[in-house]
């Protein structure tokens, strides 16, 4: 069963859900794969159990991470997609808070260095925003490309993270 909240931050507001097993989106207002609710979700309000648990100790490591006081976060993750999916977002998590890194680079830190732009599409399909943080990979000349939510927000992020001068 999945189960779904909403959290509001200073860059919109964010749909959480999750599954017994972690924490599965982490969608902005306007995302490019998705933010609609699904009528197989049910809201938290009023439920308990594990999912319940995962999206409450989610919404703690957010408003830490969005009042400066969370530069990792450890909640449980359960995100769906392909085992290349997978491997990509397992490199994004260990992009440092603060750093940046190229496609490119994800892709060797994979053992794929020829499959950039299948990097960029797993990237892209990343179900955790924020949490797995696709927002601190950029092009290979510095430039802020593509973001699911946006790329003001992603900018914002970087900002927020002290990866970019304001």
């Amino acid at each position: 069963m999945t189960f779904y909240d909403t959290v509001l931050s200073p860059i919109g507001e964010l749909l959480l859900t999750a599954e017994d097993a972690g924490l599965s989106r982490v969608y902005f207002e306007q995302h490019r794969h998705g933010s609609r609710l699904s009528d197989e979700w049910r809201h938290a309000a009023g439920s308990t159990g594990p999912a319940i648990d995962v999206l409450a100790e989610a919404r703690r490591e957010l408003d830490a991470y969005f009042a400066g006081a969370l530069t990792e976060f450890t909640v449980a993750l359960a995100p769906s997609g392909t085992p290349f999916q997978q491997r990509v977002w397992t490199a994004l998590r260990g992009i440092a808070f603060g750093d940046t890194v190229s496609y490119s680079e994800i892709a060797r830190r994979i053992g794929a260095p020829d499959a950039v732009r299948a990097v960029g599409a797993a990237n892209g399909r990343n179900p955790l925003s924020i949490v797995v943080p696709c927002h601190r990979v950029i092009g290979a000349d510095g430039a802020l490309t593509g973001f699911g939510g946006g790329v003001e927000r992603k900018r914002w992020l970087l900002q927020h993270e002290g990866a970019l001068l304001m």
